[in-house]
């Protein structure tokens, strides 16, 4: 058999073992946020998928407004993502409580806060108001690996014994020189989270970045999110900022448990 029936016959095996679901969260997850419109070739390389698979995929999508094509023929995302995306339930509930708390803290700080919830091993953005005098490369519904930043560890911090092994099992990639990256640190900082309360992250997610997190608890008194505040790693004085964070992170908790959330 020839090597181009070899690869042929190795793709189509590949490709079988893939469900229509799997190839269309591919086609959608080939965007992030440096590459939001995408050529062909390029939204094929990404997903991993053969020319004729995406460009169906696509064209589906882009009739149900998942996707839209420009002129150009670039693919990118559609509105309607964003729509569904809003009706996700953990963001309107927790939003809706914990934004006027975040404006105050964004007041009394002039600092970018954030607020996240754990999504796997992952955290998820769900708020984030302000701005910082430098890019701290997090947004809304972008997602970074738990240990790598100040409201994923303080929400490691407080979770079951089983996510954090979870997030061990996967590996700590580094994201800077200064992200933990080993079993023993990672279960130190948590170990100190517990007992001051508070995260922080000097550099781990980005450089000259640094961060202060708190957790905020639900009704049932689990861990439901992190919230912190970040700026350039100069401007961060934990001893200033640390009680502010927590104070709110304690009003939203309290705020949450009220509303049976």
């Amino acid at each position: 058999m020839r090597s181009t029936d070899r690869n042929t016959a190795r793709d189509a095996r590949e490709l079988g073992n893939r469900t229509v679901l799997h190839r269309i969260l591919a086609v959608l997850g080939a965007f992030d946020t440096s590459t939001t419109r995408l050529g062909l070739a390029e939204l094929c390389r990404r997903a991993g998928l053969p020319k004729t698979t995406v460009h169906r995929i696509a064209g589906e999508l882009v009739e149900e407004r998942l996707l839209v094509r420009d002129e150009q023929g670039l693919y990118a995302l559609g509105m309607r993502l964003f729509e569904i995306g809003e009706l996700v339930p953990v963001h309107r509930t927790l939003s809706s409580v914990a934004l006027p708390i975040m404006e105050d803290l964004r007041e009394a700080t002039r600092k970018r806060v954030h607020l996240a919830v754990l999504d796997g091993i992952d955290v998820v953005y769900v708020e984030i108001l302000g701005a910082t005098s430098i890019d701290v490369g997090s947004r809304p519904g972008g997602r970074i690996p738990a240990h790598a930043t100040g409201v994923g560890k303080v929400i490691l911090a407080y979770s079951p014994t089983a996510t954090i092994q979870a997030r061990l099992e996967a590996g700590l990639p580094a994201l800077t020189p200064r992200t933990i990256t080993t079993k023993d640190a990672l279960v130190a900082d948590l170990r100190k989270i517990r007992s001051i309360g508070m995260s922080l992250d000097l550099e781990e997610s980005h450089l000259g970045v640094s961060c202060v997190a708190a957790p905020v608890f639900g009704f049932n008194k689990r861990i439901r999110a992190g919230l912190s505040i970040t700026g350039p790693i100069g401007s961060m004085d934990p001893g200033l900022l640390g009680p502010a964070v927590r104070t709110a992170a304690f009003t939203l908790s309290r705020a949450l448990r009220d509303a049976g959330l």
